[in-house]
Order: structure tokens, then C-alpha cells, then sequence
């Protein structure tokens, strides 16, 4: 007789994969991109300012890119997906002994975010999840959830985009406020100059 497959137990929900990838995220985002350029996924981490300190700080890197594979596999990333991580980390761990070029590597290569896109790339294809603001604001989504919870107000798609875009709308603000600011300066410089000359 034949009987019916059951389910792998090794296979999560939606919600613990979203809750393990977000863990994820906000590990790369402390490791990769601290400060963020707005609405984008480029900025620097503590990755970057442990590369400053010679041998020590690269080692911790590695250390640390080890960690966010060992998460990666909690979700289920099968090793040979995972390679190219690790192939990053030793890249990134070599080239971290040359000064200046090692931390240039770090702000650019960032191989705990690679290790996020492998593992969202294999959740996108095993669980069908697309979604990424878990991703991108990790700390703010896992907020956004809890009040989510008990306010209807918050499941509201123009105050839950709000929310999760804080940290861009604010940097935007300050970007906005430095060339304003450069603007004004350099005309009164350039003022003085003429009326110097």
C-alpha cells in the first residue's frame, strides 16, 4: 500500500523562517551597514572597523562570517549554496592583513549580507517568500510585528511603510540638509572671494 510523503521535519513555517532570516538580517546590518546610504542596501558596518585593527580585527571578521553561516544553515541553506560565503570570508580575511585595501574590501565585499542573499534567494525559492522589509529594517519589522499585534492602525500599508522607512526618510533629510548647508557655504565663500579680489 502506498503512503502518502510526509513532510520533511526539518521544513520551518513561514513565520519561524521570517523570524530566523530576520535574526540573520539584523546581525549582517550590524556587521555591514550601520550607517546606510538611504534606500539602498550599501553602508558600513562594524565589519569595516574591525578591519582597522590590524590581524586581530580580521580574524574576528572571519569569526563573525562564520556565525552568519551557522545562522544561514539553522534556515535550512544547503553547504554547497553557502560555498561562495566562505570562499568571501577567506578572500576577505587575506586580503584584510593589507592596510587600507583590507578595510576598502570590507565596505564593498561584505560577506555576511552575501550570506543573507543566499539564504533569502533560498527561502524566496523553497517558501515562496519575496517579501523583504524584514531584511532591510530587521529591528523596525520585528517592532512593526508586535504592534501589528494589538493596533489595527499600525496594519495600515502607508504607516507601516512610514515606519519601516524611518532610518531612510531621516537620512534623506540630513543629505538634503548638508547640500543645503555646502550650497550656502560655498556661495559665501565664493562671495567673500569675489569681494576680496
Amino acid at each position: 500500500m502506498h503512503m502518502p510523503s510526509q513532510p520533511s521535519a526539518t521544513k520551518k513555517t513561514p513565520q519561524e523562517v521570517i523570524r530566523l532570516e530576520r535574526d540573520l538580517a539584523k546581525y549582517a546590518n550590524l556587521m555591514d551597514s550601520v550607517i546606510r546610504i538611504p534606500f539602498t542596501k550599501q553602508g558600513v558596518g562594524a565589519d569595516a572597523a574591525l578591519g582597522t585593527i590590524p590581524v586581530a580585527g580580521d580574524v574576528a571578521g572571519f569569526a563573525l562570517t562564520c556565525y552568519a553561516v551557522y545562522k544561514a544553515k539553522q534556515i535550512g541553506v544547503p553547504q554547497h549554496k553557502l560555498n561562495v560565503v566562505y570562499k568571501l570570508a577567506v578572500m576577505d580575511l587575506v586580503v584584510g592583513f593589507i592596510p587600507i585595501v583590507g578595510t576598502l574590501f570590507d565596505i564593498f565585499i561584505r560577506p555576511s549580507r552575501k550570506a543573507l542573499d543566499v539564504v533569502h534567494e533560498h527561502i524566496r525559492d523553497e517558501y515562496q517568500i519575496s517579501d523583504t522589509t524584514h531584511v532591510i529594517h530587521p529591528y523596525l519589522h520585528e517592532k512593526l510585528e508586535q504592534k501589528q499585534q494589538h493596533s489595527a492602525f499600525w496594519r495600515q500599508p502607508v504607516i507601516a511603510w512610514l515606519w519601516l522607512h524611518i532610518p531612510d526618510l531621516i537620512g534623506l533629510v540630513v543629505i538634503v540638509l548638508l547640500l543645503v548647508a555646502s550650497w550656502y557655504g560655498f556661495t559665501a565663500v565664493w562671495s567673500w572671494y569675489q569681494n576680496w579680489s
